[in-house]
């Protein structure tokens, strides 16, 4: 297990608890109650913990290496979920994963960035930042949906586009301008889900839709604290100083009217039990699709718009 530095209280008790747990005899009932009381005293430091947590430290809990990922999410919501490869022009670019899922019966395009889950694996899945050829493979399966009627659900957990000079080659910043123009105009609903980190163009890249909720420690912004501090203190030591004054958590973007919700974590984060944050978030997706179908296409699309079009409009007084 890995602890966060914020997480060192908690650390210690962890290693306490696996010091009883590796002592005596199974059966020594002095021993269990230890355990029991040990349990309950980390589950209390941790409820303390989270309640009180700064922006900094839920961006780093945003970045937990232990944080699910979208496939974990496709592959625990769904009954069934069967992946989909490639652009049809370059490649596959596997740090954009996507396919048709079934939940409860229903048919959905997913769509999410995917980071890797030790070194191998982040290498393989570039660090979940995309190249263009992931987002026209976005793009490719967001018209599938529409062509059958598909309601589209994209996670968003990237620490943006790859800035490589072959991506630029390549069309980076087309590719992530086309989808912005489609997914503006999508017929099928579509909902967006920031589930780790949301950094500029290359989160917003399959994150305009109908609704767009955050998980509860996570973060959306223009570019990230470390960025931001680079350009106006030329240092990423002032990475702290620069995540309070960009606002990007999910409280400080629901406040603002830029999100339309707040999804729920367990305490500790979603790392800390997987499964019950995917549990929530399936019910999240499920009552909100539903809640979209109900509009026509033409609802939608105009309710859409004007969504982004107000965002950043404010009045003097």
């Amino acid at each position: 297990m890995t602890f966060l530095e914020f997480e060192e209280p908690i650390k210690e008790l962890y290693e306490q608890l696996e010091g009883l747990r590796q002592s005596g005899a199974p059966s020594d009932a002095s021993l269990e109650q230890s355990i029991s009381d040990l349990e309950e005293k980390i589950a209390e430091k941790r409820r303390a913990i989270f309640a009180n947590l700064t922006v900094w430290q839920r961006i780093q809990t945003s970045r937990h290496p232990d944080r699910p990922y979208s496939l974990y999410y496709f592959e625990t919501m769904c009954e069934h979920f069967v992946e989909l490869f490639g652009d049809r022009s370059f490649k596959d670019d596997k740090a954009i994963v996507g396919g048709l899922g079934t939940m409860e019966g229903k048919s959905y395009m997913f769509i999410g960035h995917q980071k890797g889950n030790n070194t191998k694996s982040r290498q393989f899945r570039n660090f979940g930042m995309p190249n263009p050829e992931g987002y026209r493979k976005a793009l490719r399966l967001m018209k599938l949906a529409e062509k059958f009627n598909k309601p589209v659900v994209c996670l968003i957990d990237t620490p943006g586009a790859y800035p490589g000079e072959e991506a630029e080659q390549r069309g980076q910043g087309e590719a992530i301008a086309r989808n912005l123009m489609q997914m503006a105009a999508l017929k099928v609903p579509v909902l967006c889900i920031v589930i780790g980190e949301g950094a500029s163009g290359g989160a917003l890249g399959i994150g305009v839709g109908d609704r767009l909720f955050m998980l509860e420690n996570t973060w959306f912004s223009v570019i990230s604290p470390e960025g931001c501090a680079s350009i106006l203190w030329r240092s990423a030591e002032h990475k702290e100083k620069a995540a309070e004054a960009l606002k990007p958590t999910a409280a400080d973007l629901f406040q603002i009217k830029i999100i339309d919700g707040i999804v729920k974590e367990p305490i500790g984060g979603a790392h800390a039990n997987p499964f019950e944050m995917a549990t929530t978030l399936k019910k999240v997706i499920i009552k909100n699709i539903a809640e979209l179908e109900k509009w026509s296409a033409a609802q939608r699309i105009s309710n859409r718009i004007r969504n982004f079009e107000r965002m950043g409009v404010y009045e003097t007084v």
